[in-house]
């Protein structure tokens, strides 16, 4: 027996000297994240980390819950706000893939829905012609700068339509189909809330489903993703972090229940209607999981190559190029953000891909190299100094990166379902 129980003790003082050994060997990305996290002072963040498909790092850091002090763990939830895209700009794909949708069909042919006209105005008869890859590729005519983005005027929108507040997205849609576009379907790029959402709603007309349960059963499910959902306007879920501002700031309520100020993260707008654009919870690593199953032809929703060629494609016009007519250092895809590294990068597909997201109370990445490595942060808390920009954790966990000498061996996948 005591030779049995010595054999225990050594295998498990080996197995804690290699944890801690490849824990040292990622400390550049503690190092980074924590840094962030102090100056700005945000309550929590989860990072998740993988090298060639495999999971090689996940950790927590600070609070879940800063009042109850609960830690941040690796499989704690988010919202994820703008990472939304690039699992919508999938689904659509996979509608593509299976010959359930072009993208090229004509988005709001395929909707049919009545616009909301104010007396004596028509609607702009460009709307016509936005088709489903102007979508994706934020080209179809509304720029937010210009105009306003429709996804945060929940209450003016209802009054308008006529419904109980806040607006849901098809009375968001059908407000905006008598709204004019800021500019010609096509002609240039310019991001847009609003028209993921519009993706959205021609995913449940196509496939017969719920937004949600079409993603979670045709693009979560083959990349082994099982605990993302979307998330609520009103409160935190079951394993899902608290939401904090860093002044405590407050605002009215696109609720008709709720009376008088409310925090800026629980109530100030609609995270329901955002569902394609801005709606999902995740954790760090199932952000990494699904991003890396894209490049596994055993867990990739996206089957064929001409499908996944079709989501990182460089859109054509203005969107791709500069003035002169050459090519973009970096464009958006089909949910993406594109690189392509080298002199070659745009022929041989090799190319750095990577979203950002931002709503009240929550800061993300997520990034995707061309050298292997995948790495999704995310934060309970965005920074409002503009002297300290969200933005910053970028370069700080490519800094991170670069500082490892040795990447560790095995996959933490399995250890997080």
């Amino acid at each position: 027996m005591r030779v049995w129980w010595l054999a225990a003790i050594i295998l498990t003082a080996l197995a804690g000297s290699r944890a801690r050994g490849q824990a040292q060997r990622l400390e550049s990305f503690d190092r980074e994240m924590e840094q962030f996290m102090q100056a700005r002072g945000v309550p929590g963040g989860a990072l998740a980390v993988a090298k060639d498909g495999r999971l090689v790092y996940a950790r927590g850091y600070g609070w879940a819950d800063r009042d109850k002090k609960e830690a941040v763990r690796p499989e704690s939830l988010f919202r994820i706000a703008s990472i939304s895209k690039p699992i919508t700009g999938v689904a659509v794909l996979k509608l593509v893939e299976d010959g359930r949708l072009r993208l090229d069909d004509r988005a709001f042919e395929l909707l049919r829905l009545t616009p909301v006209l104010e007396p004596g105005k028509t609607a702009d008869p460009r709307l016509e012609r936005i088709t489903v890859r102007q979508l994706l590729q934020h080209t179809g005519g509304w720029d937010r700068d210009k105009s306003f983005d429709p996804m945060f005027r929940s209450r003016q929108i209802a009054r308008a339509v006529g419904v109980e507040p806040p607006a849901g997205p098809e009375a968001v849609i059908r407000y905006m189909l008598g709204q004019p576009l800021d500019f010609d379907p096509g002609a240039r790029y310019a991001y847009s809330n609003f028209g993921y959402c519009v993706l959205g709603r021609i995913i449940e007309k196509v496939s017969g489903m719920s937004y949600e349960r079409y993603v979670k059963r045709h693009v979560l499910a083959p990349a082994g993703v099982t605990q993302m959902r979307l998330g609520a306007s009103l409160q935190s879920g079951p394993d899902e972090v608290r939401y904090y501002t860093a002044d405590n700031g407050t605002a009215a309520s696109v609720f008709p229940g709720l009376t008088g100020k409310v925090p800026w993260t629980y109530g100030a707008f609609n995270l329901e209607a955002m569902d394609a654009h801005g709606g999902w919870i995740a954790s760090a690593v199932d952000l990494v999981r699904l991003t890396t199953a894209l490049d596994d032809p055993r867990r990739s929703p996206l089957r064929k190559p001409e499908t996944l060629r079709a989501l990182y494609a460089r859109p054509e016009g203005r969107a791709g190029r500069k003035e002169d007519g050459s090519l973009t250092a970096s464009y958006y895809a089909a949910g993406w953000s594109v690189r392509p590294v080298g002199a070659d990068g745009e022929q041989t597909g090799k190319a750095n891909y990577w979203h950002n997201g931002s709503l009240p109370g929550t800061a993300t990445l997520l990034v995707r190299r061309w050298d292997g490595l995948t790495w999704a942060a995310l934060f309970n808390q965005r920074s409002e100094d503009k002297k300290l920009p969200d933005g910053a954790i970028d370069g700080a966990l490519h800094r991170a990166a670069a500082a490892v000498n040795e990447w560790p061996e095995g996959d933490l996948f399995p250890r997080y379902r």
